[in-house]
């Protein structure tokens, strides 16, 4: 570095390599040259705001898009009503197993109580079914909103751009 030139932290001077000493042309840390070109990145639309004055402060009583939150007490109800749904399904297919066990052997009445535990395990699973969509649901009316669809890629690919 030649001291008659300036520091190299002033932001004066570019290395021009071990061809020559640095230059004035243009001043270090300008990628003029890289950031042109046809894949370039696109231009930041400014400055970051630091003013949040038009931002609405969080209340603890609000969640995302300004709706009150709700209690967490129906979520327990219904997992409760789900686990209790399954456990029941569990057991009167066990039962109709048994039923049908006992019927195969020659009992005329493990027919019907065959058929019985049969439809008890579909409507056992069924309504645990319904209750499962409805805890979804009320898990996904917290949640924050989807951001925007991504839009679709071009036909072609990188070499069809050129």
């Amino acid at each position: 570095m030649h001291r008659s030139e300036g520091s190299r932290w002033s932001g004066e001077l570019v290395c021009t390599g071990v061809s020559g000493p640095p230059t004035r042309r243009t001043p270090i840390g300008h990628n003029g040259a890289v950031t042109s070109g046809k894949r370039a990145a696109p231009k930041h639309s400014g400055h970051a705001r630091l003013d949040a004055s038009g931002i609405p402060p969080l209340t603890p009583g609000r969640a995302h898009g300004g709706t009150a939150r709700q209690p967490n007490g129906p979520l327990l109800l219904l997992a409760l009503g789900i686990t209790a749904a399954v456990v029941a399904w569990g057991y009167l297919v066990y039962l109709a197993i048994d039923f049908g066990t006992t019927a195969r052997n020659g009992d005329g009445r493990a027919w019907w109580f065959l058929a019985m535990a049969t439809v008890g395990a579909i409507a056992c699973l069924f309504f645990g079914l319904m209750l499962g969509m409805r805890l979804l649901a009320r898990i996904r009316e917290g949640a924050p909103p989807p951001g925007p669809p991504v839009p679709p890629r071009p036909p072609g690919g990188r070499r069809a751009a050129r």
